[in-house]
């Protein structure tokens, strides 16, 4: 395997990704103001309330997106094409399977503990059961488009992954002037547009990968005991995501239970923040993720262990220099962003912000874990000591502690995870623990305290205002690029970026 062409082609699906991040962002920001404004706090927290519980369904079509995603990944890396078309056309008629049954369990089980359990204003039960329905409709139509999108990014077709987004993005720009527009119960009208996007989407998906997959215009296959083997890998994968589906999701109803809708609509702020922001390490981790596959599958350990390193810490980078001002200026930001702020928005979107920064190291070492296949004993470790996440968080809720206190036992599993995923991948694929500790790990720690010092002293010396919160992005830049770039890389990093900065320049002045 070419290192250098598939380095570059890490860099250039980064590159396209982060153009899409950057436009769905801005996006996702504007809605979520508009959305908020016109819906008002009870109604935006019944959204994220009723929609969070049926997003708790994804821990049965997660483990089997996991899934669809590495067998395709490896089949292509071996180059067996007839394989790919086996493993596609197979991981399609399972997720229809899965589709009807959470469609099912969602209808019995769903409607029950809306009425029974939830917290909801009764003049507004009506618009939350109609939001139940058409919300377990658009992850069914979800479900159906994971195969296709998990095939675009298998084949590293990130550029039409990026157009797919953008898209996306503006028809749920369209959906948010139709909302103001509509005339009709506006909750309702908000998760019925969303709907109808969503099956735009997932024809978008579907159209692309038949013109230019030949695996997917197969219509016939369906291996019986591929079937079995993925279903053994979803299984021990179906720990990991339910775990990470209550922690999220979980937690959202036991805050819906115990502090109502209100504080919904706060927690949902702080997730939208949190989203926008994390989509910078996602989109990188993104496009790195199918080499770390390829380059297991081919034998290339060496190379896999440099790829996991550099994801693992240019991810954390990515969300460290993003988010150090907005957790120094989450007041100001969230009051620029929203008319209307809701109480604990603060501290919420600050929480969740260091837990995905803690999060992000783990995205590398799961896709190895992935890569390997044996998943049996790496998720009955993990799962079950993350699966404590939701009983403490009840039991914090019971005891009458600050709904952000769920966040803190979050950040706490996430840790404790962390240093378990990366002793049992020694034993999986060979990761060099100590190495992994020491590259990784205390360089981050270093970067992230000495990035901090100045923008924090700056930002508690300045008056609150448009013009600090200016000075202070500034210093966070400055502070965070500094810091990452002398401290943080290594020699060889820091001339290959002096080299593409060169090559960017001189591009530009070529123009001129």
């Amino acid at each position: 395997m070419d290192q250098a062409a598939n380095n570059k082609r890490i860099a250039k699906n980064t590159l396209l990704l982060y153009g899409r991040m950057l436009i769905t962002m801005l996006v996702s920001l504007y809605t979520s103001r508009v959305v908020l404004n016109t819906l008002g706090v009870v109604d935006y927290g019944i959204y994220n309330a009723v929609g969070g519980f049926v997003a708790m369904f994804t821990m049965i079509s997660g483990s089997f997106s996991s899934s669809f995603s590495r067998y395709i990944t490896f089949a292509l890396g071996q180059n067996d094409h007839d394989r790919l078309a086996v493993v596609f056309n197979t991981s399609m008629k399972t997720q229809y399977a899965l589709a009807f049954i959470i469609l099912l369990l969602g209808e019995l089980g769903g409607i029950w503990f809306l009425n029974e359990k939830m917290s909801v204003p009764a003049e507004r039960m009506y618009a939350a059961n109609w939001v139940l329905q058409l919300s377990l409709l658009s992850f069914v139509v979800n479900m159906t488009s994971t195969p296709y999108s998990a095939d675009v990014i298998s084949h590293e077709k990130m550029d039409a992954y990026a157009y797919i987004s953008i898209a996306d993005a503006i028809l749920k720009l369209i959906v948010v002037f139709l909302l103001i527009l509509s005339s009709v119960d506006k909750l309702v009208s908000y998760s019925f547009l969303l709907l109808i996007e969503s099956i735009v989407i997932r024809e978008a998906y579907h159209i692309y990968c038949y013109k230019h997959f030949e695996e997917c215009r197969i219509k016939t296959m369906f291996d019986k005991v591929l079937f079995k083997e993925m279903l053994g890998f979803s299984g021990w994968n179906f720990f990991g995501v339910s775990t990470n589906v209550l922690r999220d999701q979980g937690v959202n109803m036991i805050i819906n239970v115990f502090c109502g809708p209100a504080v919904n609509a706060a927690r949902g702020i702080a997730c939208q923040v949190n989203a926008a922001v994390s989509a910078f390490a996602v989109n990188f981790t993104t496009a790195l993720n199918p080499q770390i596959i390829k380059s297991y599958a081919n034998g290339e350990r060496e190379y896999m262990f440099k790829l996991i390193f550099k994801g693992a810490r240019f991810s954390c980078y990515l969300l460290l220099f993003l988010s150090l001002p907005i957790l120094l200026e989450t007041p100001y930001i969230l009051r620029l962003w929203l008319k209307i702020v809701p109480d604990h928005s603060v501290l919420f979107t600050r929480l969740m912000l260091i837990a995905a920064i803690c999060d992000s190291l783990a995205n590398p070492l799961i896709i190895a874990a992935q890569a390997n296949g044996k998943l049996r004993t790496y998720a009955l470790v993990v799962g079950v000591i993350s699966i404590f996440n939701f009983p403490c968080s009840y039991v914090a809720m019971r005891l009458g502690w600050m709904p952000e206190s769920t966040v803190v036992i979050s950040i706490f599993f996430i840790l404790v995870c962390l240093f378990v995923r990366i002793y049992l991948l020694k034993g999986m694929v060979g990761l060099p623990l100590l190495t992994f500790c020491r590259k990784v790990l205390l360089n981050i720690l270093v970067v992230a305290v000495l990035a901090s010092v100045v923008p924090y002293y700056v930002s508690a010396s300045l008056p609150v205002n448009f013009t600090s919160f200016v000075i202070v992005c500034f210093v966070c830049v400055l502070s965070s690029s500094l810091v990452m770039y002398y401290v943080g890389c290594s020699g060889s990093e820091r001339k290959a970026i002096r080299k593409m900065l060169n090559n960017f320049v001189e591009n530009k002045l070529k123009r001129f």
